[in-house]
């Protein structure tokens, strides 16, 4: 069954659940719009196999011309919609991409390709145009996951393996139901969003509310008028939300009250006042609409105190971890009594792990294994030759351990593992979140560099105004002493500025090294 067929089967059963929530589309008057706007892209020239590329933020139009590509029986270049000319240019060029449907602004003089509008208004669809004969086996989307220069990563994941991911989701099912409302705010070119925006709906048969910025007034509107029942998001905007929340209730001098019923709620439910804690939770859950029951991160390591707070509001709190290998959500946390730092739980749906050549810790590499798994990088051997074994096992490149209940738990990326000159491995992701606690840190990149001739664990310190170097020196070495020696970062810069990082909010470590290098931050300790 490829994905036009399984989009069918979900009108068939519900033809009149909402799907687009916010233009009240259902998904029997979306197959109409996909038909139609499948019409319009036959007469510009887009036939079966070719490769169209999609360059939106999240409109209703990026749903309705992706399926329209589908029904064509084309292939779908994600692109990402942070990029430039060149880079665009490059990448429809490394996979013979003609043709990029895109919004007006994305518009320049293309190398190679044609622009075509995607909010361009369609006419009638063609009766006589049927769907193309797509075996589950063709290829659905190809998306980049390097650079593209050189010879970068792409992945093509085929209908089978969005399908087989799909059917996945029903160890989700204790949260989301059909009808509900999903948030769409990630962007939907990324494996992400795309799984939380385009895949989930499907399988539940529920509706997605698509925005396109990340205006926080705008999403907040949202959230009281549409009142969506799961937000995913990236954990930065879950501690970003937090927060907030928290100041705000500091203003009204009230923390002192809220934090003790939430953190005493148990208690309190047991002596008769589980009103007061009611009473506590709902402000906080309208300020999401107060439908939401679950909130889903993914992309990176959540923090266990935020975590904890939404937990506290009585909403379900689910960790993911995937990449677009695995078509997004590979495995999922389970809300928990005793919550540990980046748990990310266990297996879902036919997944397989395991963890291979681990050290004296336990920590190892995690591979993966199952019918969502992608086949192979496009034209890249060397590289499929690293990442898969004969048995169709993945190497995923992150490091990993088990816990006692068998969760497994996120260690850092094996590619941006410190290896000492002594041969220790150390793991910027656990001292990002160590530095993270200091009053006044924004974010901080930590990595392998080199000074005098000696490898050292690096870090780069994006702070607020007002925090000097001596302050940040006695704070690092301060945190510094919660690990082992070996582990210390004694060699760190300081800038006000933000950190690169990427549509999803992830640190761009190699480009803070670059930038190290190239002078760009000046206020330095070593």
């Amino acid at each position: 069954m490829n994905m036009y067929q399984v989009l069918e089967r979900v009108v068939k059963e519900s033809p009149n659940a909402l799907y687009l929530v916010r233009e009240k589309i259902t998904f029997k008057k979306s197959l109409e719009l996909i038909k139609a706007r499948a019409t319009t892209l036959k007469k510009a020239g887009v036939k079966a196999g070719d490769i169209v590329g999609l360059l939106s933020h999240n409109i209703p139009e990026f749903p309705i011309t992706l399926f329209a590509i589908w029904y064509l029986g084309g292939t779908v270049l994600m692109l990402d919609t942070n990029l430039t000319p060149f880079e665009y240019d490059n990448m429809t060029k490394l996979v013979k991409c003609k043709f990029v449907c895109a919004e007006k602004s994305f518009f320049y003089k293309a190398k190679g390709f044609k622009f075509f509008d995607i909010e361009t208004k369609d006419g009638k669809a063609d009766s006589k145009l049927k769907p193309a004969k797509l075996s589950d086996e063709d290829i659905a989307t190809l998306s980049f996951t390097s650079g593209s220069t050189g010879t970068p990563k792409v992945v093509p994941l085929t209908h089978a393996n969005l399908k087989h991911s799909i059917d996945c989701y029903a160890d989700m099912g204790q949260w989301l139901h059909k009808n509900e409302v999903m948030y769409g705010f990630l962007p939907l070119y990324h494996i992400f969003g795309f799984a939380a925006g385009i895949l989930a709906p499907l399988y539940f048969h529920m509706g997605i509310l698509l925005q396109p910025t990340v205006n926080p007034k705008a999403i907040l509107d949202d959230f009281k008028t549409y009142k969506p029942h799961c937000i995913p998001a990236v954990p930065r905007l879950w501690e970003v939300f937090r927060n907030k929340i928290i100041e705000q209730i500091k203003a009204k001098r009230m923390w002192w009250l809220v934090s003790f019923v939430l953190n005493n709620q148990k208690m309190l439910k047991r002596f008769g006042f589980g009103w007061l804690v009611k009473k506590i939770q709902k402000p906080l859950l309208d300020i999401f609409g107060g439908r939401v029951n679950i909130m889903i991160a993914g992309g990176a390591a959540t923090k266990p105190e935020v975590e904890k707070f939404y937990e506290s509001l009585g909403l379900a709190f689910v960790q993911g971890y995937g990449m677009t290998e695995t078509v997004g959500p590979f495995c999922c946390s389970r809300p928990v009594k005793h919550r540990v730092p980046f748990a990310f739980g266990t297996p879902i749906g036919c997944s397989e792990c395991t963890i291979r050549d681990t050290d004296e810790t336990g920590v190892g590499t995690l591979w993966v294994r199952g019918p969502n798994i992608f086949n192979g990088y496009l034209n890249n051997k060397t590289a499929n030759k690293e990442s898969f074994d004969k048995d169709g096992w993945f190497n995923t490149g992150d490091l990993v351990f088990l816990d006692k209940n068998k969760q497994y738990h996120f260690a850092g990326r094996k590619k941006q593992v410190i290896v000492l000159d002594s041969g220790k491995n150390v793991y910027p992701d656990e001292l990002e979140a160590l530095f993270l606690e200091i009053e006044g840190v924004k974010n901080v990149a930590v990595f392998e560099h080199n000074v005098k001739g000696k490898t050292v664990s690096y870090g780069v310190f994006s702070v607020e105004e007002g925090m000097t170097m001596d302050k940040l020196a006695s704070a690092v070495a301060e945190a510094n002493k919660k690990v082992a020696s070996y582990k210390w970062v004694t060699h760190f810069a300081m800038t006000n500025d933000d950190l690169p990082m990427t549509s999803t909010q992830k640190i761009k470590h190699h480009l803070v090294r670059q930038n190290l290098i190239d002078g760009v931050y000046t206020n330095r300790h070593e």
